[in-house]
């Protein structure tokens, strides 16, 4: 065998790393990190220009570069395009994939694609003390950052009185994404429309339904659609339950979604790269609405599809950024469905109780499939989760992955493991 391939990857974790590590692929690759997980995420602030200048420097002590992908939301997803760029790689162009993650001109893009398939929306400036009377329409709507993840700073608006109230929450802490996001738009010569900088929050009217997540990718303008995974809800909170996969809508329904899938993306322009796509399928008006697109795969749903295909979609991302077509996914896992479970907690107050190792070792040896990752400490205040940017109305306490043979079987392995980590907040006042 020759040289191994330096494949780059920015965000590199231990978890993603074994992701990696277990590919057929991994015989002649060799993961290193661009980025750090520790260096992009939980961290006070980043700079794009410095996060460069690292990549840079790791390449060069490497010595060469065969490949760079990335699993991460920004900005992880726009700095796979700059290096691809500027070492000659496989990957998307930084405009389409700037489209994707620039939340209000990709509601453009996908206007001009599927007009029937998305909610009004209207972009606003979140210091202008007139932003909630120029919206076009009243609440209820969502406000969201034009750039986010896992939900950080979007709120359902309930009122005028709300809105205002958020308004200084999401005035505080909007610099965090919106500064390094304005440093891409202003250096890399964005079209004018992406680069309207004072808009920083944009308001969209409710869709509701049953939600899920197409995963695919496109390898030479061919775009190709391999998993669907439903995302269920708390019931009565907007936070995700579960992730479920395969999902469980109508094939008829899975189609067409794949199809409003693919005008999007030929819209947007990108190329050979992985994404992921959410929808809601609202079965009483028989109508799909396009919730939002990110130009990269879910690692979220790595294990479900180990436990379904024997292996993750890693392959697909890292067979792309090799200039390689990707195989098709085999059904030679353990389970015929499976979960990525989010065990939340839906007030404030402070960890009382963790499982200690013994306990998690007897559930290992119960349940041998489970992918388990504790995220509090005991004594630990759950506002503190919040700097992780956590969704608006709920703190994840663990992450669980598990399969079986139906849902029936799911569910009763997931509510006998909660009920054994029995996970314990004392409530705060106010």
């Amino acid at each position: 065998m020759g040289r191994k391939k330096n494949v780059f990857v920015i965000g590199l974790d231990e978890f993603n790393l074994k992701k990696l590590e277990r590919l057929p692929e991994s015989a002649e690759c060799r993961f290193l990190p661009a980025v750090k997980f520790s260096e992009i995420r939980g961290v006070e602030d980043f700079s794009i220009p410095e996060l460069l200048e690292l990549i840079n420097k790791r390449v060069d002590e490497a010595g060469h570069i065969d490949a760079v992908v990335s699993y991460f939301d920004f900005p992880g997803s726009v700095l796979v395009p700059i290096i691809a760029e500027k070492y000659d790689l496989p990957g998307p162009s930084l405009k389409s994939v700037m489209r994707c993650e620039h939340k209000y001109c990709s509601r453009k893009a996908q206007y001009k694609a599927i007009p029937d398939n998305i909610p009004a929306f209207e972009a606003f400036d979140p210091f202008d003390d007139n932003a909630y009377e120029n919206i076009g329409f009243r609440p209820p709507f969502w406000i969201k950052p034009i750039k986010s993840y896992h939900s950080y700073l979007a709120y359902l608006i309930r009122s005028k009185e709300h809105f205002k109230k958020c308004m200084k929450e999401v005035c505080r802490h909007i610099d965090y994404m919106s500064e390094p996001f304005s440093y891409i738009i202003k250096t890399y010569d964005m079209p004018e429309h992406i680069g309207e900088d004072r808009n920083r929050m944009f308001a969209e009217t409710p869709i509701t339904g049953h939600q899920c997540t197409l995963e695919g990718y496109v390898y030479d303008n061919e775009v190709v659609i391999y998993g669907v995974i439903d995302s269920i809800t708390e019931e009565k909170y907007p936070s995700f339950a579960r992730y479920q996969y395969p999902s469980s809508h109508p094939y008829e329904v899975q189609y067409r979604m794949s199809d409003l899938a693919r005008r999007v993306i030929k819209q947007i322009g990108l190329n050979n790269a992985a994404f992921n796509i959410e929808f809601f399928y609202n079965e009483n008006e028989n109508k799909i609405y396009l919730l939002e697109i990110n130009p990269r795969m879910s690692q979220s749903h790595a294990t479900m599809f180990e436990h379904i295909h024997g292996i993750s979609h890693h392959e697909i991302m890292l067979n792309l950024a090799l200039a390689r077509r990707p195989a098709p996914l085999e059904y030679e896992g353990e389970f015929q469905i499976a979960a990525h479970f989010m065990h939340r907690a839906f007030n404030r107050g402070v960890v009382k109780n963790v499982p200690d190792d013994k306990t998690i070792q007897a559930l290992r040896k119960q349940y041998p499939d489970m992918a388990l990752s504790i995220n509090v400490r005991e004594g630990q205040d759950l506002k503190d989760l919040e700097e992780h940017h956590t969704d608006s109305y709920s703190f994840v306490l663990a992450n669980l992955d598990i399969g079986a043979d139906n849902e029936k079987e799911l569910l009763k392995k997931y509510n006998d493991i909660a009920k054994k980590l029995n996970i314990q907040i004392q409530p705060k006042r106010g």
